[in-house]
């Protein structure tokens, strides 16, 4: 059943980007940038532009359940597309585990005891029960939640962004010198973790209507709207807060409180809303990833199993929700935002890649699909700045990515082996 429109997608990707990662990430980025933080949103929104690009090109050509791991299966073949599946699962685990840490954060500066152990565990525990119920009704219901929690965060987020220009300090814009490429390169790697969420979206890419038409438009419309709203977000937290904006891990309710007074705690209960709603777009989107590897025999195939009327993935719903919470337990927001900021750019690598190779073969599931313009200049475009982005990644992170390939790799070619068998 295709029940998911042009609206409903657009709100799902202003749902799933933006998440709770704003709430924290402009006092994050002044750690690194100082005032030129802004820029970091400016040219990761030029770098995401060409992205945005390749899978509005790509999803407007299949119709198959399963988004980048589609996409890439469909262009090179069965390991690449498992390859970046796993990958993909990765990073959307570990920023569902990074957005609920943020969400017990939040919540913890108006009810402190929320940030002891077992009563944070807890918390987590039942979102994450709540949301698979929620997702066990079908991907109608999950949609038309997803279209409530992408107005309930939009619309407070654009009022203090135009609010908080009345107390905006141009002092506090004035950038006394670039930071060094190390600094913009790690803000880079967070900031395309912040705009991810467009591959999520598009993950149940079977339960679209007419792809080839609501896919590009949707695409370019939600991160038309996530873009000027981080950037607007980012120039006022500067603007107003100015040195107090380093290192503060929440300036936007920081913001609020001097806008309106009482509109900090406003914020918070803003910010929870928008954390549940990207962990609401997550569970939607990734469960149907897991399912359509279970389905392509991959995984087991009790995670491709459908429940009633519905025809929701339950196993493959409550197997994302436990992992998610696992981490949510035991990370913390920054080491779970750079290992999937980093898994996101390998991602987007074999997306684009894999947009040029089905626009080049002309592989496609409908009539009139969305084609890039220049040949394979945009693709190109946007694997360079990736690649360039992913040089700024610290060993650390190069060895979590490496293993987690290396593990799926295995995995890979012990299910193969069992197969032939």
């Amino acid at each position: 059943m295709r029940a998911v429109g042009f609206w409903a997608l657009a709100a799902s990707i202003v749902n799933i980007t933006i998440g709770g990662s704003i709430f924290a990430l402009p006092g994050a980025l002044a750690v690194t940038m100082g005032s030129a933080a802004p820029l970091a949103f400016v040219i990761g929104a030029l770098l995401f532009i060409p992205i945005v690009a390749c899978f509005a090109a790509a999803g407007s050509r299949l119709t198959k359940t399963g988004g980048p791991y589609t996409y890439v299966d469909a262009a090179f073949g069965r390991l690449p597309g498992f390859l970046v599946a796993a990958i993909f699962w990765i990073s959307n685990v570990a920023g569902s585990g990074s957005m609920s840490a943020i969400l017990a954060s939040q919540l913890a500066h108006v009810f402190p005891w929320l940030g002891e152990p077992v009563p944070r565990a807890v918390l987590l525990f039942a979102v994450y029960a709540l949301l698979a119920v929620l997702n066990a009704q079908g991907v109608r219901v999950g949609a038309a939640a997803i279209m409530a929690f992408a107005a309930a965060k939009a619309i407070p987020l654009l009022l203090l962004a135009i609010l908080g220009f009345h107390y905006v300090h141009l002092d506090n814009l004035v950038i006394p010198h670039i930071p060094e490429w190390s600094s913009i390169g790690s803000s880079l790697v967070v900031v395309v973790f912040a705009y991810s969420g467009i591959e999520t979206a598009l993950a149940p890419s079977g339960e679209l209507r007419d792809p080839a038409r609501i896919v590009p438009t949707a695409a370019f419309v939600g991160v038309a709207i996530v873009i000027a709203l981080y950037v607007m977000l980012q120039i006022v937290a500067q603007g107003v807060l100015g040195p107090a904006l380093v290192g503060n891990d929440a300036p936007l309710a920081a913001v609020a409180e001097l806008v309106v007074a009482g509109g900090g705690g406003f914020l918070v209960l803003t910010a929870a809303v928008s954390l549940v709603g990207v962990l609401q777009g997550d569970l939607l989107g990734s469960s149907r990833l897991l399912y359509a590897l279970a389905r392509d025999g991959f995984l087991p195939a009790s995670l491709a199993t459908v429940r009633g009327n519905s025809r929701a993935p339950m196993y493959a719903i409550i197997a994302h929700a436990a992992v998610g919470w696992i981490l949510a337990v035991a990370g913390s927001f920054t080491t779970l935002a750079l290992v999937s900021g980093g898994a996101f750019c390998l991602v987007y690598i074999g997306s684009c890649a894999a947009a040029w190779q089905l626009e080049r073969r002309n592989i496609n599931d409908t009539a009139s699909p969305f084609r890039l313009r220049g040949g394979p200049t945009i693709p190109l475009i946007a694997i360079a700045a990736l690649i360039l982005i992913l040089t700024t990644l610290r060993p650390a992170e190069w060895i979590a990515l490496g293993s987690a390939s290396a593990a799926v790799s295995a995995l890979f070619a012990l299910r193969q082996w069992s197969q032939k068998r």
